[in-house]
């Protein structure tokens, strides 16, 4: 008992010394982190953004490693300054066990001249052990890095600022870095980068998850640029701000209110105090989803597929499985997946197709749909059934889905130009159901096609702008209005027409905020894909009004489609398309929202007024 109390009165006295201290040694030591974090991830930009000579690989690691023993002393640091070390030990668990584990290879390095690491990748490789263990420093660099941002983002909750603006700025931020990237020399595969403005236009399409392109992606591109597109699909797909967040909850520290308000409204999620764990499932139900995906694509592959080794199979596999899940619609391959074998290969259709629709309705519907206890609860009591928003959505898809593969069906069946080598009719039965559906599916969300675009019939491109319009699920990775949002708009015009007063739907009554804010996402999205045609139809006055109309909706809806024209248009036109992929993203309200002023005062009301309608 002594032994305790003199241990218990030494850490009393250890805290009554530093204390005085605390707040401004772990002030300066947060900005040096921050710091030495920006200048690592500019170390890695200019490595692999420009040529480097053999010797700056060996330049690299001695960076790394420097880094490394800075985050070891500042996590020593917070620990000596934390007044309960076992509660820090527990809530930094994983953060202190990377650590530990990069200091006993340090410790090897500095006694031994030999780190742990280099020695096994000696073991597995030889020729390439220095590369490997180089890429595996700058990999534990990135996470740590990770890491360190994700505690930083928790700043965001205490700017005074609004939510939308906040979630654009961070768009604007993915977009604008992408385009910086791209313009590196190791990007391309010229070696020269890219202009600004195809940059811009091609970092704003992926970040945005559309798919439009104005060069080659797998020519043009060098492997490390087509790994950025991968993770700019990636970061735009999850939604920046839940990527964000997940590291700031990944840090143990929690998330404030007003950062929970942020998550709860751009993932189109009811419950506030179930944001925290939703924002762990986004991201791991991501990753399975995708994991899984990128192994079916890769059995799926046809035999004759021309890949040039095994590791550009995996490879285009998990490019593919990414561009799908996320509806981004970007392809490894010149002509999409309408490239010889490739369009003939159906079971890889069918992937892609189940991972597109996965995507499209969104984490938040999966998790009501497949989350154990959802589940267990649905089994235990048969009266309790999905939410509405997810009963509502998944039963306009099918509609839709449905409805777009007939109509494609029908009309591409006696289209004489599908008589072409690739067309619906030179296709079997099996081949041409797989395609209809495929080409349904695509059209609301994705961007891949298994078709020529260009030879499709006037009233499948008429029909193809409806389904693109309407888009994907509230919380999914497409754009458009939103399937919910369609639903309520049918809803209201169906009630109003048979005399009702109130709008129902599956026994319970959608509020006046909803159908106004439904009405108003309606009136927005036609201005906006009404403006962006007209000014196109100046810009560009060679190209048919018809492909004009069928790009801008393609863009504002972030599908990816097009009849060949993208890299055609001007720059002025590539500027509207860039405009409209990122209004559409970021959605029509939350750019309204972010421009105007909230009224102060809604405490009054003035007598009726009579407006003559119809």
């Amino acid at each position: 008992m002594p032994i305790n109390k003199a241990i218990q009165k030494f850490r009393e006295n250890i805290n009554l010394f530093i204390y005085p201290a605390k707040n401004r040694v772990l002030n300066v030591l947060r900005i040096l982190r921050l710091f030495v974090s920006s200048f690592m991830v500019g170390s890695l930009v200019y490595f692999y953004g420009y040529p480097q000579q053999e010797d700056y690989i060996t330049t690299q690691i001695i960076l790394i490693r420097s880094s490394f023993i800075f985050y070891i002393i500042s996590f020593f640091i917070r620990f000596f300054y934390d007044f309960e070390p076992g509660k820090f030990i527990r809530k930094n668990w994983f953060e202190g066990s990377f650590l530990l584990i990069l200091f006993l290879d340090l410790i090897s390095y500095f006694f031994f001249n030999q780190p742990l690491f280099r020695l096994l990748f000696e073991g597995l490789a030889t020729d390439s052990a220095l590369e490997m263990f180089a890429v595996f420093t700058q990999i534990c660099l990135l996470l740590i890095v990770l890491i360190e941002f994700g505690r930083a983002s928790q700043r965001l909750t205490y700017l005074k600022v609004n939510p939308s603006l906040l979630f654009i700025a961070s768009f604007l931020l993915l977009i604008l870095g992408g385009t910086g990237l791209l313009m590196m020399p190791e990007m391309t595969a010229d070696g020269m980068g890219m202009n600004f403005l195809d940059a811009f236009f091609t970092a704003t399409s992926a970040s945005c998850v559309t798919g439009l392109i104005v060069v080659d992606t797998a020519t043009y591109f060098s492997d490390k640029g087509i790994v950025l597109l991968m993770i700019l699909i990636q970061l735009g797909g999850l939604n920046i701000i839940s990527f964000a967040s997940f590291f700031a909850a990944f840090s143990k520290k929690g998330v404030g209110l007003r950062h929970h308000t942020i998550i709860k409204d751009f993932m189109s999620y009811d419950s506030l105090s179930s944001t925290h764990s939703l924002l762990k499932r986004v991201v791991t139900l991501t990753l399975l989803i995708e994991s899984l995906g990128a192994i079916l694509i890769f059995l799926t592959w046809d035999s004759r597929t021309p890949f040039e080794s095994l590791g550009q199979k995996i490879f285009f596999s998990i490019f593919h499985s990414i561009s799908a899940f996320n509806n981004a619609g970007f392809s490894t391959f010149t002509n999409g997946l309408f490239e010889p074998i490739v369009r003939e290969s159906y079971f890889l259709h069918v992937v892609i197709m189940i991972l597109v629709f996965l995507g499209g309705i969104g984490i938040p519907i999966l998790n009501d749909m497949f989350d154990p206890k959802n589940m267990r609860e649905r089994l235990r009591y048969p009266w309790k059934r999905l939410q509405i928003t997810s009963r509502l959505s998944l039963f306009t898809s099918a509609i839709l889905i449905v409805l777009g593969a007939i109509v494609f069906y029908i009309n591409e069946t006696i289209n004489p130009l599908q008589l072409a080598e690739g067309g619906l009719q030179t296709q079997g039965g099996l081949g041409q159901i797989v395609t209809s559906l495929f080409q349904s599916v695509i059209t609301r969300t994705a961007g891949f096609n298994t078709t020529d675009i260009s030879i499709l019939s006037t009233p499948v491109l008429l029909f193809f702008l409806l389904l693109m319009f309407i888009g994907a699920s509230s919380g999914g990775t497409g754009g458009g209005i939103k399937t919910s949002t369609f639903a309520v708009v049918f809803l209201s015009a169906l009630a109003t027409i048979r005399g009702k007063k109130l709008v129902e739907v599956y026994r319970h009554t959608i509020s006046s905020e909803l159908l106004y804010k439904a009405f108003s996402i309606f009136l927005f999205s036609l201005s906006v894909v009404f403006t962006g045609t007209f000014i196109l139809s100046i810009t560009d006055p060679q190209i048919p009004l018809i492909k004009l109309v069928f790009e801008e909706v393609s863009a504002f809806a972030t599908v990816g489609l097009s009849t060949g024209i993208t890299a055609e248009l001007s720059t002025g036109g590539r500027i509207v398309i860039i405009a409209s992929m990122f209004i559409g993203r970021v959605g029509v309200l939350t750019l309204a929202f972010a421009l105007s002023k909230k009224v102060i005062s809604t405490n009054y009301k003035y007598p009726n007024a009579y407006v003559m309608i119809g």
